[in-house]
């Protein structure tokens, strides 16, 4: 298997803490390498990524990636549940992470890269307004777990390791909301996930906004 990946993308390290949950083999395509920057072209014209190619199929978006690998390559950590209703709680907590956390984070991001005439700040008051609404539905949400649903580590927990590390350094999570910090640093303790970070490292001068002195 190939995936085209950057170590800095919050949606790639959502995908990548998968592969190494499972300790599943695979050829790492950073975009960092111009080659693989063609190859994706020819894959996904859009260039979106990460995308997985695995022999004839190509698989596209973070979480129909991990979905393939629960059916393909399955191993110990089982990210999606047998039990068809946990399995919609856990991937209702994906959707939730991505659109609710990861989306108003890369809105503000990207607004702050925009020439400062162009910029949005109506966009930029929703945005933060948005993760504060969200921070605090999480923060009861999280009450009395140690991970986003009762079936453990999960596909869940995937999306909200990466969302909720960038989300914090765009929108700090306000101290109140103890139970959802806490959730943060035990995902920062995860060893898939710190994986990740360590790799992202080389790169946090990528971040517009200027990457805080922790983490």
């Amino acid at each position: 298997m190939k995936l085209y990946a950057h170590p800095f993308s919050s949606f790639c390290q959502k995908a990548l803490i998968a592969f190494y949950e499972n300790d599943i083999a695979f050829e790492y395509r950073t975009l960092e390498d111009p080659s693989a920057n063609a190859e994706l072209r020819a894959l996904w014209p859009l260039k979106r990524f990460p995308v997985l190619q695995d022999g004839e199929t190509t698989v596209l978006e973070s979480a129909s990636i991990i979905e393939h690998l629960q059916a393909h390559y399955p191993g110990p950590v089982r990210l999606i549940p047998h039990d068809a209703a946990a399995a919609v709680e856990v991937r209702m907590m994906d959707r939730v992470f991505d659109n609710y956390v990861s989306t108003p984070q890369g809105r503000i991001v990207f607004n702050s890269m925009r020439a400062e005439t162009d910029r949005d700040p109506l966009g930029d008051a929703e945005a933060r307004k948005m993760l504060e609404t969200t921070y605090a539905w999480l923060d009861q949400r999280l009450t009395g777990r140690e991970w986003a649903t009762d079936h453990g580590f999960s596909l869940a927990d995937c999306a909200a390791a990466p969302a909720l590390f960038y989300a914090d350094w765009t929108h700090p999570i306000p101290e109140r909301f103890e139970t959802l910090k806490a959730y943060r640093a035990r995902l920062l303790a995860r060893p898939s996930f710190a994986r990740c970070v360590d790799e992202a490292r080389p790169y946090r001068d990528y971040f517009p906004l200027g990457a805080p002195d922790r983490d």
